[in-house]
């Protein structure tokens, strides 16, 4: 959530920034600084009446120290209009806060100054490229097709449990999920995040901290009785660890890894795009989240998408990095770099992991700061990014290493699964 100070401040650079997410900010700035400003003239009423409120309480103890008992009383009559009056300005300023922070969640984050402008994923930047083009046969098959022959991956037995989204993996299926879960977590608590297993259901408060609401709101399972969520990513449980917290600045960076089953209800059109492990409604997913001082998330974010591009090297897929231009970014986000592997026997690419960073965005949801120096409490910085998320990459690996005697698996993964081929 956008910060009353530059609204306030900057109310003309605010819109001009959410322009390149291609969001027209004019009517809804409007309306926050008109609450606030009714809401700040309420409290300032809210202050004089208290004052007086005060000054005559003190001027009834003097008379009737005096004896004087009417005058006294006349200036209780006095006292409790006050109050009232009081009461009044008091559900005034309830009124406008809620007016304003109603508008307030409707405004994404603005997106730094180095997000190309642009409105579809066409106009995403590729920052660079790496690993190997496959050349498949011409008799190449599609992952699905693959997972079925080899008995691997059952989608329609998913259909007959659950539902469309819901895949059963079997045998040396269910192996590479698990070995690719583990390797994962290994690269990722190497690289100096702590593993933490949070729950797979949040609260309406952990939601709205870190954005999911009421922007997502449709696309996560509701589970109505208890009025929780099945997590879209262990983004948000994860980065709830520190709501409400003030952390000092040697706290920092506070880096941490979760493996967690992701659920989402998001509806995709039909055919080859949506197929298979293409898009699913769960799945797995290793999550990496890092909380940083303000001055140094930019850092943060390079070293956080160096470390998911070493992680795809060692699975050998060919990959592409992009900055994402402004209609292509999250609500949330003010720079992402979205990771894509490329899908030899599909002929395309398949977005395998988004890295972000939010700046105080989240922080001011999650109402996560930090003491600097001057001992006074400032917003901290929220990061995080798929290292990695299994559908688009256990969908890659298959097409990409299909061979006449198998699918071979990559040598780091190796020593995960207990076999190099499946067949």
């Amino acid at each position: 959530m956008l910060t009353l100070k530059i609204l306030r401040e900057q109310p003309e650079f605010v819109i001009e920034r959410l322009a390149v997410k291609n969001f027209d900010a004019k009517d809804i700035v409007k309306n926050i600084l008109e609450a606030d400003a009714k809401r700040r003239a309420a409290q300032t009423s809210l202050d004089q009446v208290l004052a007086q409120q005060n000054s005559k309480a003190k001027e009834i103890g003097m008379l009737m120290k005096k004896g004087e008992k009417e005058a006294a009383e006349a200036i209780k009559n006095e006292v409790a209009r006050l109050k009232e009056q009081s009461k009044e300005l008091e559900a005034q300023m309830e009124a406008r806060n809620a007016e304003m922070m109603d508008a307030l969640v409707l405004l994404p984050n603005l997106p730094c100054s180095l997000v190309p402008e642009g409105k579809t994923a066409e106009d995403n930047v590729v920052v660079r490229e790496g690993g190997v083009m496959k050349e498949l046969p011409a008799n190449a098959k599609p992952h699905w097709e693959l997972a079925k022959s080899l008995d691997i991956i059952d989608f329609d037995l998913g259909v007959k449990l659950t539902g469309a989204g819901f895949p059963v993996y079997k045998g040396k299926g269910a192996a590479i999920q698990r070995a690719l879960i583990s390797f994962f977590l290994d690269r990722n608590t190497k690289a100096g995040y702590l593993e933490v297993q949070p729950p797979l259901v949040v609260n309406e408060a952990s939601a709205y901290a870190t954005g999911q609401l009421p922007d997502k709101e449709g696309q996560m399972y509701h589970v109505g009785l208890d009025n929780f969520y099945m997590i879209p990513t262990a983004e948000v449980p994860v980065t709830n660890i520190y709501r409400d917290c003030i952390l000092a600045k040697s706290d920092f960076p506070v880096k941490m890894t979760a493996y967690t089953q992701c659920f989402r209800r998001e509806a995709g059109s039909y055919g080859k795009d949506v197929r298979g492990l293409n898009r699913l409604h769960q799945f797995d997913k290793v999550e990496i989240v890092q909380l940083s001082l303000p001055e140094e998330s930019h850092k943060a974010l390079d070293g956080m998408v160096e470390h998911v591009e070493s992680i795809v090297k060692e699975l050998e897929l060919p990959y592409r990095i992009l900055r994402l231009c402004g209609g292509d970014m999250s609500f949330t986000a003010a720079t992402c770099f979205d990771f894509e592997v490329y899908s030899a026997a599909q002929n395309r690419w398949l977005e395998v992991s988004s890295v972000s960073n939010f700046d105080t965005y989240q922080a001011n949801r999650l109402k996560c700061r930090f003491k600097g120096a001057d001992k006074k409490t400032q917003l901290c910085h929220t990061l995080n990014g798929s290292a990695l998320a299994l559908p688009r990459i256990v969908a890659a690996l298959l097409e990409n290493n299909q061979s006449a005697e198998g699918i071979r698996i990559p040598k780091a993964l190796v020593p995960y699964t207990g076999f190099d081929i499946i067949d």
